[in-house]
C-alpha cells in the first residue's frame, strides 16, 4: 500500500512573497547549490549528490518539484495557500518505491527539520 505524509507549516509572509522566497531557497540552504540552464538545481545533500527542479505556477500557488539523490527519486506536490498576511505551505511526501518503510520514516524526520529551517529563512527574507 502506498504511503505518504503531508507536512504543513504557516509562515508570516503573504503568499506571493512566500512563493518567491521558496524558489530562492536552494543556495540559502545548500551552500554549493548551482542553478543550471535546464531548470535543475544541483548540490550535495544529506544522501549524496542531489538535484531539484521546480514545476511552478505562481497564480495557483503550485510549487511541485522533483528531488533526486543517490538513493531515491521524489515527486513532491507542494502548495502555497493564502491566509491573510500569512501563508500555509503544504508539502506531500509520497514514499519512493526504492525506500523501505524505515528509510521513509527517517527521511520524513529529516525533511521535517529542513522544513523548520526553510520556515525561518522564508520569514527572515
Amino acid at each position: 500500500m502506498p504511503r505518504s505524509r503531508t507536512i504543513t507549516i504557516t509562515v508570516k509572509k503573504k503568499t506571493g512573497d512566500a512563493f518567491d522566497a521558496i524558489l530562492q531557497l536552494p543556495p540559502k540552504m545548500m551552500p554549493d547549490a548551482k542553478f543550471h540552464d535546464d531548470g535543475w538545481w544541483s548540490f550535495t545533500g544529506p544522501h549524496g549528490k542531489s538535484k531539484l527542479k521546480f514545476n511552478e505556477n505562481k497564480p495557483l500557488g503550485i510549487l511541485d518539484h522533483q528531488y533526486v539523490d543517490e538513493e531515491s527519486v521524489w515527486d513532491v506536490p507542494m502548495r502555497v495557500v493564502s491566509n491573510g498576511d500569512y501563508s500555509e505551505i503544504l508539502i506531500t511526501l509520497n514514499k519512493p518505491d526504492e525506500l523501505t518503510d524505515k528509510q521513509f520514516n527517517k527521511r520524513v524526520e529529516e525533511i521535517g527539520e529542513l522544513v523548520n529551517n526553510m520556515k525561518q529563512i522564508i520569514e527572515s527574507s
